[in-house]
Order: C-alpha cells, then structure tokens, then sequence
C-alpha cells in the first residue's frame, strides 16, 4: 500500500499530469505536494481546490440517494466520490479518498489537457484513493 508520496509519485506518471496534491477539504491543508501548482502558489491552490471539494461534499443535492443495505458504509464516506473541472487548457481531478482517511482528504490531479487522458486519470485515481496509507 502506497503512501502519500509513492501515491503523489504515482500520479504524476499519468500522461499529461502537471501537478498533484493530497489535501484535507475542511482546513485546505496540502498534506503532500508534487509538480507545478496551478497559479504557481501550492498553499493557494490547496486552499482554493479544499473550497471547491467542501461545497460539493457538503450540498446534499449531491449524495447519492440512501440505500437502507449500506447503512453505516455510506456515512463513513464522502458524499461525492469525485469532480472534474476542466478550463481551456487544462482538467483538474479532484478524488475523495474514503474513511481510511476520516474522509476528509482527497486527491487533487492537475492534467494538460492536450497530453492528458482523463478517463484513465479518473480511474487510475480512484485505484490510488483505494489503497493510499497515511505513512
């Protein structure tokens, strides 16, 4: 099992990957860092990314509808398992990692556009969410 770094490192084998980031949605705080930064400040972006990934996991409008065989399970996740931003030149891929982490964390991938795939950077990430260790 991978930890932040090896997971960071991983990541930025991904075709277009420009930078990537573990970050802690409710306080902004990057917990590990690797590549460029979009706008050139890694605190900043942290920050900036932690808003976007607390007002997606907060709105309820985008949990998933309750299913009364999950019970506990869903609870201990995030609400949205992922979110994908994506502007002229560039996708950023914001991935939850789940209760492993207090649910409070997620990945934070920053692709170009004409060399990334974002298809197998979405899935690739969530391989990454699944068996990231805090180390």
């Amino acid at each position: 099992m991978p930890g932040i770094d090896e997971c960071l490192l991983e990541a930025m084998r991904l075709p277009g990957a420009r930078g990537a980031a573990l970050i802690d949605w409710m306080s902004g705080l990057a917990l590990g860092t690797v590549g460029e930064s979009p706008g050139g400040d890694q605190e900043a972006a942290a920050v900036e990314a932690a808003e976007i990934a607390r007002l997606a996991a907060e709105q309820r409008a985008f949990a998933p509808d309750d299913d009364p065989e999950d019970g506990a399970a869903a609870d201990a996740d995030p609400p949205v398992e992922d979110l994908i931003v994506s502007n002229r030149d560039s996708y950023h891929v914001l991935r939850f990692v789940g209760a492993s982490f207090d649910g409070s964390v997620f990945l934070h991938l920053w692709l170009a556009r004409a060399e990334g795939n974002l298809a197998l950077a979405r899935i690739r990430l969530g391989e990454m969410a699944e068996r990231l260790v805090l180390a």
